[in-house]
């Protein structure tokens, strides 16, 4: 399989002939409101805005996550899954999965929603409801998308469901803002190595590590964490 990253939470791939693409996120940098407070972007995609047969959407509160020319992109896709409250806030072409469902797509691709906690232990009324994605189709790697999660509980729990899991695209970051205190609302690089080896995948692709004030790591930090955790092998 190909990864695109385009800075951010927003990477490209093809599975199972369909073009999918994650949070995406094409807007320049500055200064995004949201609510009484706002989130700095620091940098600009790496390439123009791609179109893409689906986009997962992890959430759409949060501009980092789903930006005005992001939403225009996703709201111009033949399919966007998401949360329940995101297809309620964004209507067509958007369709809400709760946690575990499956939705079939006519090549043969499942997509199954699982959980993400954005956040520490009960930040979800402050943060709103998130979803990461299981791909799976046959002779393809099942490939795990993880959304804006910060539980390493919930990693355990989508590992049970699926043992067999090749593939993690895993947000990091750890991201923090004065919402949560000084709790992470992503994974650290720590954490993402400590994800992939849950998961027991053959390969990481790192994403949501850069491009934005209120992530305290990047990509440098997730490298070092997996040469610690001595999985660099798996980080692509």
């Amino acid at each position: 399989m190909t990864f695109r990253s385009f800075g951010g939470p927003t990477v490209a791939f093809t599975f199972g002939g369909l073009s999918f693409l994650t949070d995406p996120t094409f807007d320049e940098p500055g200064d995004y409101p949201i609510g009484d407070r706002k989130l700095t972007k620091t940098a600009p995609p790496a390439g123009p805005p791609e179109a893409a047969d689906v986009v997962l959407l992890s959430h759409d509160q949060h501009p980092d996550n789903l930006d005005r020319a992001g939403r225009r992109v996703a709201l111009a896709a033949p399919l966007v899954l998401s949360t329940p409250t995101a297809a309620a806030r964004l209507g067509d072409p958007v369709r809400g999965l709760a946690p575990w469902e499956t939705i079939e797509l006519h090549v043969g691709v499942r997509v199954t929603a699982v959980p993400a906690q954005h956040g520490p232990d009960g930040s979800e009324p402050l943060v709103g409801p998130v979803t990461g994605f299981v791909l799976a189709a046959a002779a393809e790697p099942t490939v795990y998308v993880s959304g804006d999660n910060a539980s390493l509980r919930v990693v355990r729990e989508i590992a049970d469901r699926f043992p067999s899991i090749a593939v993690a695209v895993l947000f990091g970051g750890a991201a923090r803002t004065p919402l949560v205190g000084d709790a992470n609302l992503t994974l650290s690089g720590a954490g993402m190595a400590e994800a992939a080896r849950i998961l027991g995948v053959e390969t990481v692709i790192p994403a949501h590590v850069d491009s934005w004030s209120h992530f305290t790591e990047g990509i440098d930090d997730v490298r070092a964490a997996f040469e610690a955790a001595g999985l660099t092998h798996l980080l692509k």
